[in-house]
């Protein structure tokens, strides 16, 4: 592209030369052979009153009298009635101007010039358009290169920033060439980028919440598979395989509202439901790691709360939080419920260290971790709680207690009314 700017700029450049330079060549060439004309005429008229003046005075006309009236290489004859001829200069040969003039006494005078004093101006006049020439080109040139830059490079950068965002580099540049067309498709391929990197970080996001959302039920029902080929006892394994077909309805609910919310987080599936449910549910599932880990998990407080939520999604926080609380507390966990205004809390705490200072509310936040673990818990956890209308907050730091709000009034149902058609 740049050589092909280059190349048609430089034709364009010279055909306005050809065009104007051979015009203004043509131009030059008359003017100078017309100004030699009128000069040898000039110069015969001169002469011819000199003789004039002379002769009417009686005085002597001859070569002597006249040579210092002729200037330059030309030549002249003065031709006076019963006198000789008189010759002043040196006579040209070959191609010559000449000017014939005849004076008042009868005496006629010429006046040669060689025709090579036009030709060394016309030489001159195109030696000087030659070189003005030369300079548009050599200025043309320069532009041409100049402008191609100017446009090949910023295509370049274009074309280089396609190329990052198609081997996964989605990082917008924000460079601007002062071309509009240029700054128009450089907006657009960082726009796409923003977007590209949105959607990048929405797929990692949801292959992170997935992995750690599913981490759990998984473990829960690789725990009930293990009771059951522990067990030769059939009461126990209908109980177990009961738990474990609970497992994997929830598994079914976690990767249902995963790939919901993938596609559109907005669309919420709150209902309203029984907290002691829940509660229990949780207990049911966690008690076998608890007791692993020698340690207890117990439920106290207010009972027969209902809440407003998904029941999925609030398993899934109060999973995670007592998951932190077998990670990174200690003693015995207990999950508290009570009411406060118009909203049903579940309260979490262990008898652990507590939350180090430094870390703070910052906990809420992803790849934040006090431990060797993802950071991503109880981010998702804040997530589902919000999604669902919902807020989770860290009340205390030592002991730790995290709270989880819940709504207790069912959200408004859309108007009827506003369906209808007004006539």
């Amino acid at each position: 592209m740049r050589r092909r700017l280059i190349q048609s700029t430089l034709a364009v450049v010279l055909v306005v030369i050809a065009v104007f330079g051979v015009s203004l060549v043509i131009v030059e060439t008359r003017t100078i052979t017309s100004t030699a004309q009128e000069r040898v005429d000039t110069e015969a008229v001169r002469l011819a009153s000199i003789v004039d003046s002379r002769l009417l005075g009686e005085q002597t006309v001859d070569a002597v009298v006249l040579r210092d009236q002729v200037q330059g290489d030309r030549y002249a004859e003065i031709r006076i009635p019963g006198k000789p001829l008189i010759e002043v200069g040196t006579k040209p040969t070959g191609d010559v101007i000449s000017a014939h003039e005849t004076g008042e006494e009868g005496e006629t005078v010429t006046v040669l010039e060689p025709r090579s004093s036009v030709t060394r101006e016309v030489g001159r006049t195109l030696l000087i358009i030659g070189a003005v020439a030369l300079l548009a080109v050599i200025a043309a040139v320069l532009l041409a290169v100049r402008q191609a830059n100017r446009l090949a490079s910023p295509l370049t950068d274009l074309a280089e920033t396609a190329e990052r965002l198609g081997s996964g580099d989605p990082r917008p540049r924000h460079k601007r060439y002062g071309v509009h067309e240029l700054d128009r498709v450089a907006d657009v391929l960082d726009s796409s980028a923003e977007r590209i990197a949105r959607m990048l970080t929405a797929e990692r996001r949801l292959a992170a919440d997935a992995s750690h959302q599913l981490r759990t039920p998984l473990t829960a029902l690789s725990m009930r598979l293990e009771e059951i080929t522990l067990t030769d006892d059939p009461d126990t394994v209908k109980e177990e395989a009961t738990i474990a077909l609970t497992q994997v309805e929830r598994l079914t609910d976690v990767v249902e509202r995963l790939l919901t919310n993938s596609r559109d987080p907005r669309n919420g599936s709150a209902v309203t439901f029984d907290l002691d449910e829940v509660i229990q549910q949780q207990l049911a599932e966690w008690r076998p790691a608890y007791r692993s880990a020698g340690r207890a998990i117990v439920s106290s407080g207010k009972r027969h709360l209902e809440a407003v939520g998904t029941p999925g999604a609030v398993a899934q926080v109060l999973a995670a939080l007592i998951e932190n609380s077998l990670m990174h507390g200690g003693g015995t966990v207990a999950l508290r419920t009570r009411v406060t205004g118009n909203q049903a809390v579940i309260e979490v705490t262990d008898e652990g260290p507590g939350i180090p200072a430094d870390l703070g509310a910052r906990i809420f936040e992803r790849a934040i971790s006090g431990r060797n673990s993802t950071g991503i818990g109880l981010a998702v956890a804040r997530d589902l709680a919000e999604a669902d209308g919902g807020r989770l907050e860290m009340l205390q730091t030592k002991p730790p207690v995290l709270a989880l709000f819940l709504s207790r009034t069912p959200p408004p149902k859309p108007s009827q009314e506003s369906g209808q058609t007004v006539r």
